[in-house]
């Protein structure tokens, strides 16, 4: 008798440990998954990346450049690179040396919801005519000039080779500097643009670089960190192209 009142009082105890147990497997991948969301949302990108570009010529053929942010030591080639909730329209940039002036032709703003997708596809073009040793770079398509655009965009697709305008046929794109660089908007909330100008004296040329092409020697460090860059990190350049300090720069935007 003891002996199966004893067999009835175990069942219950064997089905709540048993229903324990199913909780306890059920309940774990839910806490797993919570954790998740809020390690993605720590990272959660927002509102609008204004990416401004400035494009400046000493004459219509001549020693073109582009600044993508404001020089670190001479604010006439000012940009409004920006975040924000609101999308800008119009590219915002100073007024040249009088020496090099702006071509507004060639500016651009490229409004990016960084809400949009997971990779901030950063894409940099660039263009030469070999006749008068010139170059430019595009990260924006220009507002008066489609024929220099980029593939820069926010999507969940990771581009690795830069989607370019075929230029006008006395500027064409130049594989070797240009570049696409995907960044993951889930690693850190800011982006840190540096922008790398570079100048040749033999050939009275500008050159700039925001995204690492090919062509290694004119590196950039643009990265999306928790780390507030405060320095410019720059490829050395070509030994005939080489950095001018007073027109490269960094700047951390914050991505929400």
């Amino acid at each position: 008798m003891m002996r199966r009142t004893a067999l009835r009082g175990w069942r219950p105890a064997l089905a709540l440990a048993v229903g324990a147990a199913t909780f306890v497997g059920t309940a774990a991948p839910v806490a797993v998954a919570g954790d998740q969301r809020v390690l993605e949302s720590a990272f959660a990108a927002s509102g609008h990346l204004n990416l401004h570009q400035c494009a400046y010529y000493a004459s219509s053929l001549d020693d073109h450049f582009n600044t993508f942010i404001t020089p670190s030591g001479d604010g006439r080639y000012s940009t409004g690179t920006k975040h924000s909730a609101t999308a800008d329209t119009t590219a915002a940039c100073g007024a040249g040396n009088g020496n090099h002036v702006p071509v507004p032709v060639l500016h651009g703003v490229n409004a990016l919801d960084l809400g949009a997708g997971r990779y901030l596809n950063l894409q940099q073009c660039d263009y030469y005519r070999s006749a008068s040793t010139d170059r430019f770079t595009t990260l924006v398509t220009p507002s008066g000039d489609g024929r220099y655009s980029t593939g820069t965009k926010v999507s969940n697709t990771k581009e690795t080779s830069p989607t370019c305008g075929p230029g006008n046929g006395s500027h064409v794109p130049n594989p070797g500097l240009s570049g696409s660089l995907p960044l993951d908007l889930t690693t850190g909330s800011r982006l840190n643009l540096h922008q790398c100008v570079y100048y040749s004296e033999r050939l009275k040329s500008h050159m700039t670089s925001v995204v690492p092409a090919p062509d290694r020697r004119y590196t950039t460090g643009t990265n999306i960190s928790d780390t507030v860059d405060t320095r410019p990190v720059c490829g050395a350049g070509n030994g005939d192209y080489v950095l001018v300090p007073l027109l490269s720069a960094v700047k951390s935007v914050p991505l929400t």
